[in-house]
């Protein structure tokens, strides 16, 4: 009986770090992800210099005054990062925007409508999903050209599918549930019934795709920009990583202060997001 009593202490143990671990993730994720808004909020006043104005000389090491040293024309590179902060993740969040409403809409009119119009709209949402996706992102990047608006527009109409299929697969659920065919039989038309009962239970879901967009869309904001698709003008950690390999940091000792920190930030930033939608997905009751 000891030795049973001690072999499930351990699993236990285990099952209440598991049933832990996703409220975990979650708050090191939400510290990440408020730590990074809250430097792109404030990056006027958090930036030491302005990043557009050489301050020093070119390919100055980190040292006092300048702490992460500077590029190859003397700009401060903590400054480029901190005001690169707010345009990565607005770029990031508006995308997921986009593509939310461009999926939520595909996705409650295909699971409302699953006969004629949802067959026609879930074979669209196949066919982004099987295209080559980095290839017709950089297709579409280079044709539209280099500014911030395109590079959202073409990062939001590409992310779409996925946040569609999921929420059909439960508009496909609740259109069957009691409530939703009370309100039919009642005369409620289909507009009432979708915006009363069917996009309100929907919500949680839709949430936890829009925290994953965002972190899916920084990754490709900063694969544009460092291709040289992205805004030139905007400071960005994806365009400081595109300067980094055009001026050949990544060749010098330049790359620990110019590339790796840049590149940290990207990582950081779309972890953060990662773990709030793993976070969230793990907390969301299937019984709506």
């Amino acid at each position: 009986m000891k030795a049973a009593r001690s072999e499930t202490k351990p699993r236990a143990a285990v099952r209440r770090f598991r049933v832990r671990l996703p409220n975990i993730l979650g708050v090191i994720g939400g510290v990440i992800v408020t730590t990074l808004i809250v430097v792109a909020i404030f990056a006027p006043w958090l930036a030491p210099y302005d990043p557009k104005e050489r301050v020093a000389r070119p390919f100055l090491p980190p040292g006092e005054g300048h702490v992460l040293g500077t590029n190859d024309v003397g700009q401060d590179l903590l400054s480029e990062l901190i005001v690169g902060t707010r345009v990565s993740l607005m770029v990031g969040i508006v995308a997921a925007t986009v593509a939310l409403i461009i999926g939520a809409a595909i996705g409650v009119l295909a699971g409302y409508y699953p006969k004629r119009l949802g067959s026609v709209l879930m074979r669209g949402v196949d066919v982004v999903l099987i295209l080559p996706f980095l290839p017709l992102l950089i297709v579409l990047a280079a044709y539209l050209g280099r500014s911030l608006l395109n590079t959202i527009v073409v990062i939001g109409v590409l992310i779409w599918a996925e946040p569609a299929r999921i929420i059909r697969s439960q508009v496909l659920s609740l259109r069957s549930r009691q409530y939703v065919l009370a309100a039919r039989s009642m005369g409620a038309s289909d507009r009432w019934t979708i915006f009363r009962h069917v996009i309100p239970r929907t919500a949680l879901l839709a949430t936890g795709s829009f925290v994953r967009a965002i972190s899916g869309a920084i990754l490709l904001e900063a694969s544009l920009s460092f291709l040289g698709l992205g805004d030139p003008i905007q400071k960005s950690w994806g365009s400081t990583l595109f300067w980094a390999q055009t001026r050949g940091a990544f060749l010098t000792p330049a790359w620990q202060w110019w590339v790796l920190p840049p590149g940290l930030l990207i990582m950081a930033a779309s972890l953060g997001f990662a773990l709030i939608a793993f976070a969230l997905e793990e907390r969301i009751d299937p019984r709506l």
